[in-house]
């Protein structure tokens, strides 16, 4: 007998069962580059800008943790709504992400400084390789994009290195189109 089969809700493609991890943009300081926008989204309303629900795998070798994740339509001044992004904290960790819903992009980098961009639409899967801090951006103006990722269940994540230096690109909308510009605040 399986027990841990869960279930997906064919119209969001989430887990019932799972409670969420949320972050509000409050959650996000450093992230944005007009941080005063931010500031100011803060104390109107605090949106909410992504969930994850992580499905409970154990942490250890040989595990594969998996989840949902979904980063809601919004921007920031011109740029667009996303997750913090993360290496993993065992950096030789790949990851895979295969889109259930909506349009956006998945940045990645990797220490050396060598960096990648891929679309995420409806049925399209990316894989980030090894050795690669990745975030995912939502370009839609009002649909959610929804995600399931995969990885090795003792990979653990590594928030601090982008907190402190943050991405050397960014997506933002000039005309309303996406363009992806070096983020002026990256230190080396």
């Amino acid at each position: 007998m399986l027990s841990n089969l869960i279930t997906f809700d064919q119209t969001t493609g989430l887990s019932a069962d799972v409670k969420p991890i949320q972050r509000r943009l409050s959650e996000m300081a450093g992230m944005y580059l007009d941080e005063a926008t931010r500031a100011a989204m803060v104390e109107q309303n605090d949106p909410l800008v992504y969930e994850f629900h992580d499905l409970g795998v154990p942490e250890r070798p040989g595990a594969i943790a998996y989840g949902t994740s979904i980063t809601y339509a919004g921007k920031v001044g011109d740029e667009y709504f996303m997750t913090k992004g993360h290496f993993h904290s065992i950096l030789e960790t790949a990851e895979v992400y295969y889109c259930l819903k909506g349009q956006g992009l998945m940045l990645m980098e990797n220490p050396e400084g060598d960096w990648e961009l891929q679309k995420l639409t409806p049925g399209a899967a990316v894989y980030v390789p090894e050795r690669f801090a990745h975030r995912s951006i939502n370009t839609h103006p009002s649909d959610p994009l929804v995600t399931f990722f995969a990885f090795r269940g003792d990979a653990g994540h590594d928030y601090g290195t982008i907190e402190s230096q943050g991405f050397r690109k960014l997506a933002i909308e000039r005309g309303g189109k996406c363009e992806i510009i070096d983020n002026p605040r990256r230190r080396a």
